[in-house]
């Protein structure tokens, strides 16, 4: 287990670099950039090319990148080249809260209402609660993220003339006040759980109706173990295996999902920020925001491999 540990962090490496570079090089074979932006038509040729001077946009494209790897390797991501040219970490300090709290809630609801469902479908398998079950995880995963956020919005505007408590108040922490920060984050995180739980219902389902037709089972049952006790002491465990799989995969995803459901709900977090940088064409900021989500998916990606020799003994990494 040591040594897959060490192998797993040790990819980190290249695979970090892997992805700077893509995202360095991707960004600068599209034709324009962010003084394109900032000048629109206001500027002359002498101006625009006495800014990206300023911005090091002139420099080597090796230099520009090598600058730039070598202050993330030192916990500097470097400045953004906007107008209030802010260090990327002054702004991760303050946006990164609010994305991390939108995932938490997410996960959170996504396992409160994936897996019982997923447990009732799978031991009342053919009646009423698992047709209701199936239908809803199909419609679950039918609708998308954004789609929905927008609906929501739309219809409690109309409905109820409401709007999200941060559309006037911004972000407040829970320290400040739990319950405004609960409903700040439980219709986000409710929406970008929905596809995630369906997912998770409906693998669960199917890999406990798997376990409970093994032998094992059967004598727990010819034991007189209640069902109750068959379910989550010996069935679930096991079926809970793939199901880790899911999750930390849809954990990922919520990544991609942070960048749309942030700018529907206005919550300025990393994703409103990633994309926010992507309009502005700034690209010291999405280099530095997509290599923190990759470093954030491996790492989960390692812990759901890490919990499988938890979940079942019989596995272990040489």
């Amino acid at each position: 287990m040591l040594a897959f540990t060490v192998r797993r962090l040790l990819l980190l490496v290249p695979i970090m670099l892997g992805v700077s570079f893509l995202t360095f090089v991707s960004f600068r074979i599209v034709p324009g950039d962010i003084v394109d932006i900032r000048c629109g038509f206001s500027c002359d040729d002498e101006s625009r090319q006495l800014m990206r001077e300023q911005l090091g946009l002139t420099d080597p494209w090796y230099q520009q990148y090598g600058d730039w790897l070598a202050g993330v390797a030192q916990g500097d991501f470097g400045r953004s080249m906007g107008e209030g040219q802010l260090p990327v970490t002054t702004e991760l300090e303050r946006r990164l809260p609010v994305t991390v709290e939108l995932m938490v809630f997410t996960v959170i609801l996504t396992l409160v209402i994936g897996v019982p469902l997923g447990i009732l479908a799978a031991v009342r398998a053919g009646s009423l609660i698992d047709s209701v079950a199936r239908v809803a995880s199909v419609m679950g995963l039918s609708v998308p993220a954004f789609y929905l956020g927008i609906m929501v919005i739309a219809f409690g505007a109309a409905w109820f003339d409401w709007s999200p408590p941060q559309f006037a108040t911004g972000y407040v922490s829970p320290l400040d006040d739990p319950w405004v920060n609960i409903q700040q984050f439980f219709l986000p995180s409710l929406v970008l759980a929905i596809s995630s739980a369906a997912v998770t219902m409906r693998l669960l389902r199917s890999s406990l109706l798997e376990v409970l037709r093994y032998d094992y089972i059967r004598t727990a049952y010819s034991k007189g173990l209640r069902e109750r006790a068959v379910v989550w002491r010996h069935a679930l465990k096991n079926a809970f295996i793939p199901v880790v799989t899911i999750i930390g995969l849809e954990i990922g995803g919520l990544l991609g999902g942070t960048v749309i459901i942030e700018s529907v709900f206005a919550l300025n977090g990393v994703g409103f920020y990633l994309l926010y940088s992507i309009g502005t064409r700034d690209f010291l900021v999405v280099q530095s925001l997509v290599l923190l989500f990759a470093l954030t998916y491996v790492a989960i990606n390692l812990g759901v491999d890490l919990a499988y020799a938890w979940l079942d003994p019989r596995i272990r990494y040489a």
